[in-house]
């Protein structure tokens, strides 16, 4: 009798055990799914424009990375951006010139792109990295597909697979501003097509790679990153998911353009303080930017996909205003009014100052070199 008690109290135990294990996997799993980020857990942002894209040829075997005029990414530059206050950093990458015939990613350019995560991270920053122009192999026609697609799923499993352990402050963005080479015209229906073929290719590879890829949240984009013609011409559409909740839109800003980047136009003056009919565009002011900023914010963010503009800045004309009063207006308003269309901002910034261009900082100390300017990004609400 007391054996057979015994046999029954080690029985109990041992279902009991069991099942206390099959909680504990449950309790693991569900704690492996990463929390969506919100553009509020952004908030400011800023590019390290023209680095890691930095793009030379295929076939490259060393970093590329100060090909076009910036030193080598450091931990201060990361120091400097959230020191100024900055809560996030997008990072543009090309990945193919370092890749071989079958798209396999050179091993020690993974490692360097891990690197400079690495330093935005310990700089406590949220990090977006992407696949930038990359040489333009994603060209969004049905022809183009055929190469760029298994390239785009190749690109996208090696990276996710790189880097499936880290946590939700590293997301991952599909591509960047695609479009037909040299065209500057509203896409076709074919091209919308392909590109939000891209999209869909880009979260199925990373979902597929499983582990946090699973649930992190990934960044799509309109075509061309243009709002019109993501919407009024490609429908507004946005890839399906594994992971409810886990996508953001991006979309870029840059209008308009004679005063924003063209840098042989005299265009100096913006908006409602502008003065000087013959120095101020007569469109983009801004109700324009209202308008578009609502017509994102109703086809993404009102329906479960939060928007970022991921590229926006005015270059210094100094020829025309020293003070960048201008300049500093439309910079703090296009920022104030995303903020208040709940989107996050990542102002574009290749590296160099002073004059036509959207340099904050220098790039070897992290120290600022437009106070003024970076001063009204980070103050817009």
């Amino acid at each position: 009798m007391k054996q057979g008690i015994k046999r029954n109290r080690a029985l109990r135990c041992a279902v009991l055990g069991a099942v206390g294990l099959l909680l504990a996997s449950a309790s693991t799993v569900a704690s492996a799914q990463l929390a969506p980020v919100t553009t509020a857990d952004l908030g400011k942002g800023w590019n390290l424009g023209n680095s890691l894209e930095s793009y030379n040829k295929t076939g490259e075997t060393t970093s590329q990375e100060t090909y076009w005029g910036n030193p080598v990414v450091n931990q201060q530059i990361f120091n400097g951006i959230a020191a100024a206050g900055f809560k996030s950093v997008r990072i543009p990458v090309a990945w193919m010139q370092y890749a071989d015939r079958k798209n396999n990613i050179a091993p020690f350019w993974l490692a360097r792109v891990k690197q400079v995560v690495d330093m935005a991270r310990n700089a406590g920053l949220y990090v977006i990295i992407n696949e930038h122009w990359d040489g333009g192999w994603q060209i969004p026609s049905n022809q183009g597909a055929r190469t760029a697609d298994p390239k785009l799923k190749a690109l996208w499993t090696q990276v996710a697979t790189y880097f499936k352990d880290y946590d939700n402050h590293l997301l991952f963005a599909g591509t960047n501003e695609v479009a037909m080479p040299n065209t500057y015209t509203a896409p076709t229906a074919e091209n919308c097509s392909v590109q939000t073929g891209f999209n869909q290719i880009f979260v199925d590879a990373v979902r597929a790679t499983g582990g946090n890829n699973a649930t992190r949240t990934l960044v799509v984009q309109g075509y061309a990153t243009n709002i019109d013609w993501s919407i009024d011409q490609c429908g507004a559409k946005v890839p399906t998911d594994s992971a409810p909740g886990r996508l953001m839109m991006e979309l870029h800003y840059y209008d308009p353009y004679d005063f924003t980047i063209n840098d042989q136009s005299s265009i100096y003056q913006w908006g409602s303080i502008a003065t000087d009919p013959a120095a101020t565009e007569t469109w983009a002011n801004e109700s324009y930017v209202e308008a578009h900023f609502d017509k994102a914010k109703a086809n993404y963010a009102d329906k479960g996909v939060p928007v970022i503009i991921g590229e926006y800045c005015a270059i210094s004309k100094h020829a025309y205003d020293a003070s960048e009063k201008f300049r500093n207006y439309w910079d703090n308003y296009i920022t104030g009014s995303a903020q208040r269309h709940g989107m996050a901002t990542f102002y574009w910034d290749a590296g160099t100052y002073p004059d036509h261009s959207c340099g904050l900082f220098d790039r070897n100390t992290g120290a600022q070199t437009d106070s003024t300017t970076l001063n009204d990004i980070i103050t817009a609400q």
